[in-house]
């Protein structure tokens, strides 16, 4: 059966429903089957459920025989997935279950994402829920929707479908690391007009493609020093522009908001006199770009081909100048590190992607900060740049960020349940990725909440991988915090 490998995995039952998580489609706003997945769930262990309006999964189980006054907790988790695949994969998210395999210490998808973003947490409150072993006081898991791409879940939760005022998010992705705070999030998505006119004669059309990126989650990877395949493609882009009187007929490249883009593909015309030269020049920054690259890119590829079948039009030359020099000034990275955290990204930004549609190209980056002023900030030098191109701006509601509070409980109760399981003290730290914690905060402002999960790597590429160690620790540090939390 596919994936079965992952039954012969420990902890069993926890990979066991992960197994099936990987055979269930949840791209996000299209969680309709793992929705179905959970209330038949639910159902089958006779457990009392409830979906509420935009889709959130609510599971309820008493406590367990001599923990029946504990306080209730909350084990949360998002059920969509990012769905990125390799572009020589065959993949629908739709309906394709996702294929794994275990190579050395480690599982991961078969050329796409793995999904154990956040399906291992998932996993882990099934098997919590299904087991008749595990000694915990009441139990609410929440299975929120859409975290990936519009946090839509933690939004329309209302502010009384909990009443838990101790809430596990297991959602993070670096074992030994517990988290105490976020950043929070915007998104910038800019629409630039074009003109389209016939393509030029006496011209060879090219494909330029930037391609072997590692890609990664534009918070937890941002401060890597990896490359984004638009900021790299535009390089070539402008200069072309500026010395071949290069046109360009499309442009893509990146995907999802919260991912750094792996792959771009542009096809551009050159005229005959300066084709051979233009070949070059892309060959030459291409590999210089792969060198600047040779530590955290060492796969990077720069590539320019004829195109077989050629474009008819191209984009008016003052539209391409707009758009190129939009996208060159627009800051990509690291904005700013935090003056208290020594080494703690304090602000950010990304360049995620650019569609050409039929009148306009479609730009969407992301902003994130644990300082509101610094987050709007950031928005408003993105949106700057495109402004002044002549587009369209608009920026989303964003997301709070979640403060870290000095007096938590179940920080406390974590932290010693770490050191007395592994013998070792836990790293306590805030996240420059975002949270729903921060959402569910807003809405519930007694929580006393923490996050922490087994190391995932390469989350939001088709690099995602889970390290298999540090699940059983995961799951063992779950349950010892589920027995030791405060009565009532």
């Amino acid at each position: 059966m596919l994936n079965n490998e992952l039954n012969e995995l420990q902890p069993k039952s926890l990979w066991s429903f992960f197994r099936e998580i990987t055979l269930v489609p949840r791209p996000s706003k299209h969680e309709g089957k793992i929705i179905d997945y959970l209330i038949d769930f639910a159902k089958r262990h006779r457990l009392n459920y409830y979906q509420d309006e935009v889709g959130n999964v609510f599971i309820y189980k008493n406590a367990t025989k001599g923990y029946e006054d504990r306080q209730i907790t909350v084990l949360q988790s998002h059920i969509d997935m990012v769905c990125e695949k390799n572009s020589d994969v065959t993949h629908d998210f739709f309906s394709d279950p996702i294929k794994t395999k275990v190579e050395g210490d480690w599982v991961k998808a078969i050329g796409t994402t793995l999904g154990a973003d956040d399906g291992i947490g998932i996993a882990a409150q099934l098997a919590i829920l299904a087991a008749d072993d595990v000694e915990h006081g009441p139990i609410e898991c929440l299975f929120t929707v859409d975290e990936e791409t519009g946090l839509t879940g933690a939004f329309g939760l209302s502010d009384n479908a909990l009443k838990g005022k101790i809430l596990l998010n297991l959602d993070s992705e670096d074992e030994g690391e517990l988290f105490i705070g976020c950043a929070g999030g915007k998104d910038t998505v800019a629409t630039l007009p074009y003109r389209r006119v016939a393509a030029p004669k006496d011209s060879q059309a090219f494909e330029i493609r930037v391609s072997g990126l590692k890609g990664g989650h534009s918070g937890d990877d941002i401060h890597k020093g990896l490359g984004n395949a638009n900021k790299l493609m535009v390089r070539i882009l402008s200069i072309g522009q500026d010395d071949f009187r290069m046109q360009l007929s499309w442009l893509e490249g990146g995907n999802l908001r919260n991912a750094i883009a792996r792959e771009a593909l542009a096809k551009v015309f050159v005229p005959n006199d300066q084709a051979l030269a233009f070949v070059a020049m892309v060959n030459e920054l291409g590999a210089k770009m792969k060198a600047e690259y040779a530590i955290t890119e060492p796969l990077l590829k720069i590539e320019i081909n004829p195109i077989p079948q050629v474009p008819d039009t191209v984009v008016s030359a003052d539209d391409q100048r707009k758009l190129i020099l939009a996208l060159y000034a627009c800051p990509h990275g690291v904005i700013a590190y935090s003056q208290s955290i020594p080494g703690f990204v304090e602000t950010s930004t990304n360049l995620a992607s650019v569609r050409t549609e039929n009148d306009h190209f479609l730009i969407t980056t992301s902003q994130r900060s644990s300082v509101e002023s610094a987050k709007d900030d950031i928005v408003r030098m993105v949106s700057s740049c495109f402004l002044l191109a002549g587009a369209e701006v608009e920026n989303s509601n964003g997301y709070p960020g979640w403060a870290p509070n000095p007096h938590s409980k179940i920080r406390e109760i974590t932290v010693e349940s770490y050191k007395r399981l592994f013998g070792t003290e836990p790293i306590v730290k805030a996240i420059h990725a975002g949270l729903e914690c921060g959402l569910i905060g807003d809405k519930y402002p007694g929580m006393d909440m923490i996050s922490f999960g087994p190391t995932i790597k390469g989350a939001h590429s088709p690099d995602e991988r889970i390290e298999i160690v540090t699940v059983q620790k995961f799951w063992d540090l779950t349950l010892d915090i589920l027995k030791n939390i405060p009565k009532t």
